[in-house]
């Protein structure tokens, strides 16, 4: 990861970390890179937030004032600007999104000519404009100055390609859609309703500072609720920039996104469509889902942490089907990125051809229970050399055998140490995590 681009973007607090005065930067340079040669052709769409206008603005005067021509989805999802730059020749595409993150914070995610993140070389290049401290850009003068055009047509064309990967109707279906007052609001329904599906949606009104607010995938008790409350066959929540997505089935238990792998690699890998027979995970994926897809012959592969390392693997690999337990799920065969969307669409599919709840198609899956906790360190590197916590660690996988697992790694952005345990039960899970813990304390590697 750089200075400012993590796996996501470049994230943080609006007018704290993240400003106007980076997004023109970012602007100016995007608009100066890919127009090099000719004249650029950029799109941009954001979510909710109140700042994403902000930012949109300045983004905007960046990249005309370098000569590029915009093009504004206004209101939209990732993996529509992912859609829309792939399908319809532009440069490059940006979403201005905090994903998941509360109001206050935001990020600017820069998407290739192809709709994948953008190449971390060219981030390299940003961060060193952005830290250069002069002025280096030529500016456009005259008619080579950019334009900006509205283009929510761009976001139509997306909905009506969802709406066409649908293998049939949903008439009769009671959906719960939790949109998370974010870029969902003007996708989801839309899509739902053209469907047939009877909805019944929640926390689809932003006001800029709601988004995420006790809502969406990352707080799903309110659709299981709803779920329960409506007697729904479904539920879908989605997150901010609607590129994740979590189910609830129809007795109102939580469908995370390994339950989703599973779900789908199965159903896929019983229709072919499953290439090479192979699922990506990332290391975090429960070993529940690992021993289920063992049971089916599918294979599986595991990345680090990250929905942009689980597509690296898919594109150089050729497999169809990918994801997180947060819900980023890739179907490569429609899709270059997570979307929740697509997701949903891809669930609904399996129900409705197997004729079966979700609850029944998730019946071989046992998941181990999982605890995490996540330890404060003076450095993350000495904690994670040190002798007698590995000693630790090697005593806690020893003794759960082929019954757990034990997971320790460093966090990216903080001075922490995460230390994960998965085991038969949520007792052995809080007592392993606990001893090596304490052997964290005890060789004094804490703060």
């Amino acid at each position: 990861m750089g200075k400012y681009f993590g796996t996501d973007g470049f994230r943080g607090e609006a007018n704290v970390d993240l400003t106007v005065e980076h997004a023109f930067k970012v602007g100016r340079f995007l608009g100066w890179y890919f127009g090099q040669d000719h004249k650029a052709k950029i799109v941009i769409g954001k979510d909710t937030r109140r700042s994403s206008y902000m930012f949109e603005y300045s983004l905007v005067a960046g990249l005309t004032a370098s000569g590029a021509d915009v093009y504004l989805l206004h209101v939209t999802s990732t993996p529509s600007v992912s859609y829309v730059v792939r399908s319809e020749d532009f440069d490059c595409g940006i979403m201005i999104s905090a994903s998941h993150n509360p109001y206050y914070d935001n990020g600017i995610k820069v998407i290739n000519g192809n709709g994948y993140k953008l190449e971390a070389d060219v981030e390299k290049k940003i961060e060193d404009y952005l830290d250069s401290g002069k002025e280096s850009l030529p500016l456009a003068k005259r008619e080579n100055i950019g334009r900006t055009t509205d283009y929510v047509i761009g976001r139509n064309r997306y909905l009506g390609y969802l709406i066409s990967l649908a293998t049939r109707s949903f008439k009769d279906v009671r959906v719960g859609l939790d949109c998370a007052n974010g870029s969902a609001s003007q996708t989801a329904k839309h899509v739902f309703d053209a469907l047939g599906a009877k909805t019944y949606v929640i926390n689809n009104d932003p006001d800029g500072t709601n988004i995420n607010n006790g809502c969406g995938s990352t707080h799903i008790e309110a659709l299981q609720e709803l779920v329960r409350k409506e007697h729904l066959d479904i539920g879908f929540a989605y997150d901010g920039d609607a590129d994740r997505c979590l189910a609830v089935d129809e007795k109102g238990n939580v469908v995370d996104g390994d339950m989703i792998m599973y779900l789908c690699g199965r159903y896929m890998h019983e229709k072919g469509t499953l290439n090479n027979d192979t699922v990506v995970t990332t290391i975090m994926s429960n070993m529940g889902l690992y021993k289920a897809l063992d049971k089916c012959g599918i294979r599986y592969e595991k990345t680090a942490v990250g929905d942009k390392y689980v597509s690296e693997n898919m594109t150089e690999n050729g497999h169809s089907l990918g994801g997180e337990q947060s819900g980023h799920i890739i179907f490569s065969k429609y899709a270059t990125t997570g979307d929740g969307v697509l997701t949903s669409l891809m669930v609904m599919e399996a129900m409705l051809e197997k004729k079966m709840p979700v609850s029944e198609l998730l019946s071989d899956l046992v998941i181990y229970p999982q605890l995490t906790n996540n330890v404060r360190v003076k450095d993350k590197k000495t904690a994670a050399e040190d002798p007698a916590v590995n000693a630790a660690i090697d005593k806690v996988t020893a003794e759960l055998g082929d019954e757990g697992r034990v997971l320790v790694r460093a966090s990216g952005t903080e001075p922490v140490l995460r230390v994960m345990v998965e085991a038969k039960t949520d007792e052995i899970c809080k007592e392993k995590v606990d001893y090596i813990v304490n052997a964290l304390k005890e060789s004094g590697c804490t703060i």
